[in-house]
């Protein structure tokens, strides 16, 4: 019983960490001058195709290495390597650390989008994620 009343703690802790977290990081986007995050928009952007710039004729997106369902394990596009689901729901130190969303925003924008996100552009995606 007290393991599962523990195991239970650790979640309820670890969904409000994230929430914190996330609610944080809208902030400074909103400080940045971005408003009014979108959930609709960051599913929008997830879906949308853009060029591939060293595979003429072929697109990106988040679920090339993503995939559909953000519940699920993707795989790089280039590597392989197995990526762990980006839904809090399915592992719960997503989104629990500022600066390790950051990187991999700039990482990830970079290769799928060809640019760095702008602010409005990462708080619709992570309004979009923060209930998956």
């Amino acid at each position: 019983m007290f393991i599962r009343l523990s195991f239970i703690l650790l979640l309820s802790w670890s969904t409000y960490a994230n929430a914190a977290v996330i609610d944080d990081v809208l902030a400074s986007y909103t400080a940045a001058g971005a408003g009014n995050f979108s959930a609709s928009n960051g599913e929008a952007l997830w879906n949308k195709d853009f060029p591939d710039p060293k595979s003429p004729g072929k697109v990106r997106n988040c679920s090339t290495c993503h995939g559909k369902d953000l519940s699920a394990n993707g795989k790089h596009a280039k590597t392989g390597k197995v990526i762990d689901p980006l839904a809090p729901s399915a592992k719960s130190d997503r989104f629990t650390d500022k600066k390790f969303i950051e990187k991999w925003f700039k990482r990830n924008c970079k290769w799928v989008l060809g640019r760095k996100c702008t602010a409005q552009e990462k708080g619709d995606f992570l309004t979009y994620l923060r209930d998956k």
